[in-house]
Formats: structure tokens, C-alpha cells, sequence
């Protein structure tokens, strides 16, 4: 008898250990292949909060809700935003993010300045979501593939567009296909219907600039204007922070979500990338 309670005790424990690290299971984000409208109530926390993975996370288990904590823990280093800068000749050097960034404690960034700017959040997050999803295993990184991630040359210059992963994730146009898709193969390019929270999206606007996201969902605002909302990094937010505009304003879009994260360790440094990819236009009747 006491056997068959102790039995029945563990497979209880094996069910509530399951249920409650679904979400955060080691696989792909799935959809269903319709849109995901966000309710009223998902967008309560204001700019900035930390409540990513709580508010969103329901709506994307896997790789994408590891990405949605990886948004806390970069949000987390600047509360009120911690500004935004850009300045490509400024000295000292424009920071990507505003802290000393790792990635197996080994440093991809140490901060000129306490601002930050869009790609720098999106690879930031990005960065927080592999240390979370690798944590406590077996981590071989080589030298070459820890160099091509870094955000700086070693004497804390700048890193330029186009060099290596982060340099591909930072260039003009559609930075997150070239690193994610062509240059590591750890993730791939969805249709705009299919994306959900944790999916990387680069915006070109009608204006002719270009944003680096992570997407948070779609939305009606109280004028009934179809929206996206997104976290970055940005002046309306004065750095770090929840936004949400009008699909009025956009011309095309680039969704990739990450799907093979464990290509981290074999991905070729020296690989090239095509930058004239095509996005996608916002198709919502």
C-alpha cells in the first residue's frame, strides 16, 4: 500500500513539474496560423513594466517565452526607459544597450553610455533569452562564434554594420532575417498572420526608416485603428519600452522567430548574407 501511494505521489509530482514548465519547454513556438488580436487588458502595464513573459506569455510557449523574460530582464536594467541615443561619431561611442551585456558570462558588451537604441534591445533580449535557455548546460562556445557575437571591437570601438552577427543584426534593412536566418540558421521567416509574442520584427516605415522590435501582438486602439504593439528601443518610450502604432504607418515588415537556438554552437563565423530581402505587407481586412 505504501508503495502504490508513493507511486501515485511522483506521478503527481511528474504532472505538476510538466504543467507547470509547459511554456518554457526547449521547442519552437507553434500558431495555429490565424492572428493573434491582443485583449484590452494585455496592454493595463503602460511603457515600461516587467510582466513580459506574465502578460504575453500565454500566448507563446517555447523558444518566444524564454525571448518575452529575456525582455524583463533588459527592461529591468532601466526602468524609466534609460534614454535613447544614437550617434554614430559620438565619444564615448553610442551604446546598443546600457549595461555590461554577457553571454555565458562572457562579455559581448561593456557600456560607453547608459542609453540604448532599437537593435541593441532586440539582440539584448535575444542575448538574455539564450542564457536562459542554455542555463546549466553544457556550453562550448568557440572562440570565433563568442567573437562574432560581440557588440564591440576588443579596444571598445565600435562594431560596424554588416561584421559578423551582430553587425548583420544591426545593418539597414532586415538585420534579424540576416542574422537569425541566413548567417546562423537559427531561425526562420514567418508570415505576419502567424506571428506571436517573442517573434523578432524589423518595421520599414512609410517615411523610409526602419525599426528593430520584438513583436507583442496585434491591437484596435480607441479610435478602431488596426496597430501592432511592440517592445524597444525608441524616443516615444525615451529608451526601453512597450509601443504601440498605427499599421497605417508601415510599409513592410520581416517576422522571423527563433527556432533552432542550439545552432548557437556550429554556426560558420565567415558565412555572407544577401541583404536584398523582400518583406511583407500587412494583409489585415
Amino acid at each position: 500500500m505504501k508503495k502504490v501511494l508513493a507511486t501515485l505521489i511522483l506521478i503527481a509530482v511528474l504532472i505538476g513539474c510538466s504543467a507547470g514548465t509547459n511554456q518554457t519547454k526547449l521547442t519552437p513556438t507553434n500558431d495555429d496560423g490565424t492572428r493573434l488580436v491582443l485583449n484590452k487588458a494585455d496592454l493595463k502595464n503602460g511603457d515600461q513594466h516587467l510582466n513580459h513573459a506574465e502578460t504575453f506569455g500565454k500566448y507563446a510557449e517555447g523558444f518566444n517565452h524564454f525571448i518575452l523574460q529575456g525582455i524583463d530582464i533588459v527592461q529591468k536594467s532601466a526602468m524609466d526607459g534609460g534614454g535613447y541615443f544614437i550617434g554614430l561619431k559620438a565619444d564615448p561611442p553610442e551604446s546598443p544597450i546600457g549595461y555590461d551585456l554577457k553571454l555565458f558570462n562572457k562579455e559581448l558588451l561593456k557600456a560607453p553610455r547608459t542609453t540604448s537604441y532599437c537593435s541593441g534591445s532586440s539582440y539584448s533580449a535575444f542575448v538574455e533569452a539564450l542564457n536562459l535557455i542554455f542555463k546549466n548546460k553544457f556550453q562550448n562556445l568557440s572562440d570565433d562564434r563568442y567573437e562574432a557575437l560581440r557588440m564591440q571591437e576588443l579596444d571598445g570601438s565600435r562594431r560596424n554594420d554588416g561584421i559578423k552577427y551582430w553587425g548583420k543584426w544591426n545593418d539597414n534593412g532586415y538585420g534579424n532575417h540576416f542574422a537569425l536566418v541566413q548567417y546562423s540558421g537559427m531561425g526562420k521567416q514567418i508570415k505576419p498572420i502567424n506571428a506571436r509574442p517573442g517573434d523578432f520584427l524589423n518595421i520599414s516605415w512609410k517615411s523610409g526608416n526602419g525599426h528593430s522590435v520584438i513583436f507583442l501582438g496585434w491591437c484596435i486602439d480607441k479610435d478602431g485603428d488596426k496597430c501592432l504593439a511592440y517592445w524597444s528601443s525608441q524616443k516615444g518610450t525615451d529608451g526601453l519600452g512597450d509601443q504601440v502604432v498605427k499599421l497605417s504607418r508601415i510599409e513592410e515588415v520581416m517576422f522571423v522567430r527563433l527556432t533552432n537556438p542550439e545552432k548557437l554552437f556550429t554556426f560558420d563565423a565567415n558565412k555572407e548574407v544577401i541583404s536584398k530581402v523582400k518583406g511583407d505587407v500587412i494583409d489585415w481586412e
